[in-house]
């Protein structure tokens, strides 16, 4: 009730916030339009994170944490999972570089993927919250994820070379990682060599214990080049690897709600790993007056897993792999008052999927089931244009088209036969942008977004968490999202603002049901089928702002509400829907060397439960407590190469989960980071 009541005064507080800053807030996105614009000229809700918030996580993932309309989800440690306007894991769309993290093996739910990109690599990371139908299509229903790579660019002709290396620890976790990057180059030609290596041991919690095991290592390498030979010209190569070797997933190895005995005895994603190629050509000033993109790409996903129920002599042994292959070319036209974006994307994925029993009383080895069923492949097609248009001197509207078809093609198994589905499907959305002053934009955006089912959804075979069985359904249809929303936009000199309201009509959601069936060892039989409906809206807020060259705040607060519903059932709240959430942080910088930050993260309490969130053995059943951490960071720059960062979180030891969460959250930390650069 505290938290509800701080947030509420909060939310007020930054509605009527007056102007007290000085210097300019200047921040440029490319994901809500594909090409280079102010956060304030667009009408979609956009949150940015840069670089410097985001070398020193753990996991890319973590700084997506307590920013606006964003919320994060933890499995395990090693994980993590951006929940966006209530949707998660394949409702959210995840891109690095403008190619598709998204596979035909991304779950509807927590995926653990996106912690496959190191965060020294990362330039910046945008987060466009909406439908963004007709720019990318399927799976951007919640919004979209882009992770952009920092590209070894110079300028002038005289050969330079800049680099970095990063140390770090902490005691919570009692992490140490070392990573380091050198680049080299002139305005014609760079070139970029990085490594990232990671030690992260058990957490220690709140309440002073540690997880075991909950630790995992990372290992990860980098390399690209970037090339303009002329003005017009440029490209672009880069190759990325990241793997961790052996991460425990908690839930299964550590007791849940309700449970006296973990699951499992043993559950490893063994390994988790990523490969990308991707290469990309540029051109301006290009045929038909347009500036054109080329990006050809290669990614395969490695998900590895090594595990044994709880009282079983059974150990499972998967080999999951995912190769997808993507081709987009996109261009870019200024014609008078009007932006124009089109283009067209293809995208091809093969699946591979083995699953080995080995008895350990016996030796006895068998294959068993897959996962997924092998030699599966998922071909996705899309052309679509996109509009920017300035009407008169205060409006804005943009407005765009997508078609996306796909051929999915499921390989036959020894209980499902095989199967060829087409979906395809028309999405759009429309924004405006209302000049209200100088300073101040009114906002709002329509627009319907789907989801195509992919392999995961038709064909996950076999044991699941809860006893059950899942058996494939060959006559899935797509998902799809209505969704509106309106604010506020503001920004002058040293302050930014955003308040948006949403709400999501969500229709023919896939959902897991129970087929009446038991299998002969007792499990329940279920099937994916799109039977479920759901409502959401919430409220998203931001705020920055600086006066007297030294003084910072910024706040943050995001509220959800869903519901759902299926045939024949009472309307429900929805699963895994976060609560109030935000954070307050106020900084100083007493000289240019010198920079204290202090924060105050916070949730209240989540007790409005689907009947699968009292199910799982994550969420307690009583529902999740609310919570409030204090946290303090400094960062000093002893001179142009060096820089320290010492970072206290969770001053007050509270012992406390993200709701949603396997795993406890971090207990008191110190943390040293140490940066030298040249």
């Amino acid at each position: 009730m505290v938290v509800r009541l701080l947030a509420a005064r909060l939310v007020f507080g930054l509605i009527t916030a007056p102007v007290l800053a000085e210097e300019a807030i200047d921040e440029i996105q490319v994901t809500a339009t594909r090409i280079p614009t102010t956060v304030t000229d667009v009408p979609t809700g956009v949150t940015l994170i840069p670089a410097d918030e985001i070398a020193a996580q753990t996991l890319v993932t973590d700084a997506l944490a307590q920013t606006t309309g964003v919320y994060l989800q933890q499995t395990t440690p090693g994980q993590g999972v951006a929940i966006i306007r209530g949707l998660k894991g394949s409702e959210v769309l995840h891109l690095v570089d403008g190619m598709r993290l998204n596979n035909a093996i991304f779950r509807n739910a927590p995926t653990q993927y996106l912690a496959l990109v190191a965060p020294s690599w990362v330039e910046r990371i945008e987060v466009v919250r909406g439908s963004e139908a007709s720019l990318y299509g399927s799976d951007a229903m919640g919004g979209v994820v882009q992770v952009l790579s920092r590209k070894p660019v110079f300028e002038g002709s005289q050969y330079q070379r800049r680099g970095r290396l990063a140390l770090g620890a902490d005691t919570a976790e009692r992490a140490r990682y070392i990573a380091a990057d050198m680049e080299a180059g002139t305005e014609r030609l760079g070139v970029l060599a990085s490594v990232d290596y990671r030690d992260i041991g058990d957490r220690r919690t709140g309440d002073g214990e540690r997880i075991s095991p909950s630790g995992f290592e990372s290992q990860a390498a980098r390399l690209a080049f970037a090339g303009r030979p002329s003005p017009d010209v440029g490209w672009f190569v880069d190759l990325q690897y990241l793997r961790q070797p052996e991460t425990p997933r908690v839930d299964e190895l550590v007791p849940g709600f309700g449970q006296t005995e973990p699951s499992s005895a043993e559950f490893y994603f063994e390994p988790n790993e990523r490969r990308f190629v991707h290469v990309q050509g540029e051109r301006r000033n290009g045929p038909f007056a347009t500036d054109w993109t080329l990006d050809v790409g290669w990614q395969r996903v490695v998900d590895d897993r090594r595990n044994r129920e709880a009282g079983s002599d059974v150990r499972r042994f998967e080999d999951n792999r995912s190769d997808l292959v993507g081709v987009t070319l996109n261009g870019a036209r200024e014609a008078g008052e009007t932006s124009w974006t089109y283009g067209a994307e293809w995208y091809y994925d093969t699946v591979d999927s083995t699953r080995v029993a080995l008895d350990l009383a016996g030796g006895e080895t068998e294959t068993v089931a897959a996962r997924f069923p092998d030699g599966s492949t998922m071909e996705q097609r899309a052309a679509y244009v996109h509009a920017l248009r300035d009407i008169g001197e205060r409006h804005r509207i943009s407005a765009g088209l997508r078609f996306s078809s796909a051929r999915i093609e499921l390989a036959e198994t020894a209980t499902s036969p095989a199967a060829t589905l087409t979906p395809d499907d028309i999405s759009g959305d429309i924004g405006w942008v209302y000049r209200l002053t100088d300073r101040w934009n009114l906002v709002a955006n329509a627009g319907r977004g789907f989801r195509a089912p992919n392999i995961f959804d038709l064909g996950t075979l076999g044991p699941r968490p809860g006893n059950r069985f899942n058996v494939a359904n060959t006559s899935l249809g797509p998902e799809q999202v209505y969704q509106y929303d309106a604010g506020f936009k503001g920004a002058g000199e040293g302050w930014q603002f955003e308040f948006m309201v949403y709400r999501l009509d969500y229709r023919d959601r896939i959902t897991s049901v129970l087929t009446g069936e038991t299998t002969a060892d007792g499990r329940d039989i279920v099937q994916s089928r799109n039977l479920a409906e759901a409502e959401i809206w919430g409220i998203e807020s931001g705020l920055r702002f600086s006066w007297g060259q030294r003084w910072g705040l910024d706040a943050v607060v995001n509220y959800t509400y869903g519901e759902e519903r299926e045939p024949g059932s009472e309307a429900e709240p929805a699963d895994r829907i976060p609560p109030l959430n935000g954070r307050v942080g106020l900084s100083y910088e007493p000289d240019d060397r010198l920079a204290l930050e202090s924060y105050v993260e916070f949730a209240a309490e989540q007790d409005r439960l689907a009947s699968r969130d009292i199910r799982d053995i994550r969420i307690d059943p009583e529902g999740t407590p609310g919570w409030v951490t204090l946290n303090f960071d400094a960062t000093y720059r002893a001179d142009e190469n060096w820089r320290l960062r010492l970072a206290a979180e969770n001053v007050f030891d509270k012992a406390y989960r993200t709701h949603g969460s396997g795993v406890d959250a971090a207990g008191r930390n110190l943390s040293l980071d140490v940066y030298y650069d040249w």
